[in-house]
């Protein structure tokens, strides 16, 4: 697996990592937790050392089933995880409450070492933006963190260009998490030239539009009641069924370079900019291996084009979040 930078960090990680939310958390029955664990240092095995984790999702558990999987190979790994919301509420009963006040930020700091089962975090994002805490204090109390050697390196995630810029003022941001994806472009209008004129790594999750740039699913695809999707305005049958052309078109470039839609689709993503670390989430060892395959795959300048110039004929109907979430993002 070839490596990149985020940013001008000294941060090095593969140039795919692994997203586990879904490993027990969003979308659909939580798999068998030994399952996760084997598959997480498989992933190991083959090259990924960029795991991503928050304390929201579960709350908890997504972090306790990662830090027993990386704990035995903790010094080949970097380890990415999340603070910024009351955690007391059950997640899918009540949305949580943001959360970033500093004293709570250093506590969820002690609470996430833990669960994590390291002495140090390699990647703290904030996971959304709080309206109600100025981000100069959000950036100082990781400031503090990273000071007394308990974090190494400050992210963000969903934050608008205004709040980047405040915050690596107080404290140098590693990394930006975001969503980004064929099917969600709009990080390309201001966010990723603020990344490059600062220096800034940016990490896109869900860069296989949380599943639908697979080509898995379709129009008839049923969900499981407990799966997030159900209530994502562009999964409803009937955006999912004009949303269709894009995968078509993904198959299309995929079937001429002798790989899948979603390794074209990360392989897309890698080409934009040698600073981005996408982070595809799976519970299943073949796909595991297919998203790893897209690290191998170049896309010249001419197919790029292709690919935008195709893309550029069709809409992509449908929101990305529910109204509520889409407030969450972009502050």
């Amino acid at each position: 697996m070839k490596k990149r930078m985020l940013g001008k960090s000294d941060l090095e990680v593969s140039a795919i990592g692994l997203g586990c939310m879904g490993m027990s958390f969003a979308y659909g029955p939580v798999p068998d937790r030994k399952e996760m664990i084997s598959l997480i240092r498989k992933a190991v095995e083959l090259g990924i050392t960029f795991f991503d984790t928050a304390e929201v999702y579960g709350p908890y558990i997504n972090e306790e089933l990662v830090g027993e999987a990386l704990s035995p190979m903790r010094d080949k790994v970097v380890i990415a995880t999340k603070f910024g919301f009351n955690t007391d509420i059950k997640c899918g009963k009540q949305l949580p409450g943001l959360n970033s006040k500093p004293e709570h930020i250093k506590e969820a700091a002690e609470a996430s070492l833990k669960r994590l089962r390291t002495d140090v975090i390699d990647l703290f994002y904030q996971h959304r933006v709080d309206p109600n805490v100025p981000i100069e204090d959000v950036a100082g109390a990781v400031k503090d963190l990273i000071q007394q050697g308990k974090v190494k390196h400050f992210g963000l995630s969903e934050a608008g260009v205004k709040t980047i810029c405040r915050a690596h003022v107080v404290q140098p941001v590693t990394a930006l998490q975001s969503e980004y994806s064929l099917w969600w472009r709009k990080p390309e209008e201001e966010i990723i030239p603020t990344l490059e004129e600062l220096g800034i790594g940016f990490v896109p999750f869900s860069p296989l539009g949380k599943g639908f740039l697979t080509g898995k699913i379709d129009e008839n695809t049923k969900f499981d009641k407990t799966d997030f999707r159900n209530i994502v305005p562009r999964f409803t049958e009937e955006n999912r069924k004009a949303n269709q052309a894009l995968v078509d078109q993904l198959g299309k470039i995929a079937e001429q370079k002798n790989a899948t839609p979603a390794q074209i689709s990360l392989s897309w993503l890698l080409a934009q900019k040698p600073w981005i670390v996408p982070i595809p989430g799976t519970t299943k060892l073949h796909r595991l291996e297919e998203n790893i395959g897209a690290a191998a795959i170049t896309l010249t300048l001419e197919e790029l084009g292709e690919i935008d110039s195709a893309l550029e004929e069709i809409k992509i109907v449908g929101a990305r979040y529910p109204e509520e979430l889409e407030k969450r993002t972009g502050l």
